[in-house]
């Protein structure tokens, strides 16, 4: 290595370290009033919950929560390459504060929150000071060395060197040498140690992210398996329906064909019967292409496309459509297919004769409802139809909802996380 490549190698070493005391020192003066101010709201809120008052604050305070340990995630990644993961269950939107607040109270990421405030505000305030005060302590030293004694009040220590006069200022200065020569190795060192004590009490157990592991395994297969049958059910459509018309047209032009000159009569008829063929083939092709991906969908978008399924329902049906743009095209389908089996359970099984559908999106997540006034009893379970929603909602990280009572009636919630554009 070049002289010039050990000097350029030296001053960034240098710059590394000056960096890592000022991130340290700026961390310490912002955690500490930080983690005292979301630790003391949040134990206030929460005793406030049985007589009301928590229920509306409480999510204000455990949002900060996360926003504070997410910002500390985002600087743990960035200077010091410590990755933090997140596992944040979702927050239903639009519900009301009491299942809101139950919602994060029953997070095991909630309590990890608010179990690391408190080690933040101690461990991790000393470890992110010390890693400026080792740079910083030094250069005292040093000035005392260099006549700050002088002013300095009788009695004073510097570390465990009293100074009284120009010797002992010497060895402060010399103390200084030695802490500045250990701050070369273990400033940086205590910063990254810093993240990691935030690592260990924020970062998501094992069993957590297993479990996540899990149930993204058991969404994709279950997409896989939807895509599969999906594939097969057309392929049987196309050979039993349209394939055997257009098959059957076949023969019976062949027929005219030879009927033509000797029996015209029978030819018109055979020619009226493949022109009804052709028709039905068709048909049975337009039913096909709108299972598949409808094209009022395509073209109009998913408030359109459910206003049509209303209309062709045989009971009243009101839709309210809340949506200032249009999500991906694989999110719309999604969202149609799910409420469109949600209106055939209600119309063939629940024997509703009102039903009301409202979709909205708000704070990234699009919100479909599906009310009907039938005998209710609706389950999630193992050959439900809505057991197959919950496997299509899944595949997008959404979640069903159903709340059923005996008599009805009946509401179906589906969230889909989502951006619209």
């Amino acid at each position: 290595m070049t002289t010039i490549e050990t000097k350029s190698v030296g001053s960034a070493r240098v710059r590394g370290i000056g960096l890592a005391a000022i991130r340290g020192l700026g961390l310490a003066l912002v955690l500490l009033p930080g983690a005292v101010l979301c630790f003391t709201l949040s134990v206030v809120s929460i005793a406030l919950i049985p007589i009301g008052i928590g229920l509306v604050t409480t999510p204000w305070v455990l949002a900060g929560v996360r926003a504070f340990a997410d910002w500390r995630r985002v600087l743990a990644a960035q200077w010091c390459g410590v990755k933090i993961p997140s596992a944040y269950r979702p927050i239903p939107k639009g519900a009301n504060p009491w299942t809101r607040t139950f919602a994060l109270l029953r997070d095991p990421a909630t309590w990890r929150d608010l179990l690391w405030l408190p080690v933040d505000m101690t461990a991790g305030f000393v470890t992110a000071l010390l890693s400026a005060v080792l740079l910083l302590y030094p250069l005292e030293g040093f000035a005392i060395a260099a006549g700050l004694w002088r002013v300095l009040p009788h009695g004073y220590w510097y570390g465990f060197v009293p100074v009284t006069g120009q010797a002992s200022a010497l060895a402060a200065g010399g103390l200084g040498l030695v802490l500045i020569f250990f701050a070369h190795f273990l400033t940086p060192r205590m910063l990254e140690a810093h993240f990691r004590l935030t690592r260990v009490v924020l970062g998501a157990s094992q069993g957590e992210l297993a479990e996540r592991v899990r149930v993204l395994t058991e969404t994709r297969r279950d997409a896989v398996d939807t895509s599969a049958a999906e594939l097969r059910r057309i392929e049987r459509d196309l050979h039993d329906g349209a394939q055997a018309r257009l098959v059957a047209m076949g023969m019976d032009l062949g027929t005219i064909e030879m009927l033509l000159d000797k029996d015209p009569e029978k030819a018109k008829q055979l020619l009226a019967q493949a022109r009804k063929s052709s028709a039905d083939a068709l048909t049975e092709l337009r039913d096909l292409v709108r299972g598949i991906h409808p094209p009022v969908l395509a073209e109009r978008g998913l408030g359109d496309a459910v206003r049509a399924l209303a209309l062709r329902l045989p009971v009243g049906t009101e839709v309210d459509v809340d949506l200032p743009g249009r999500a991906d095209a694989p999110v719309e389908s999604a969202a149609y297919f799910a409420v469109s089996e949600v209106l055939t359970n209600a119309v063939k099984h629940a024997e509703a004769d009102r039903i009301w559908v409202d979709v909205h999106h708000a704070d990234g997540m699009l919100r479909i409802a599906v009310t009907d006034n039938g005998r209710g009893g609706a389950v999630i379970g193992a050959g439900s139809g809505l057991s197959g929603v919950e496997r299509r909602l899944g595949t997008f990280d959404g979640i069903l909802a159903v709340s059923s009572p005996a008599g009805g009636p009946t509401m179906v919630t589906m969230e889909i996380p989502c951006e619209l554009s």
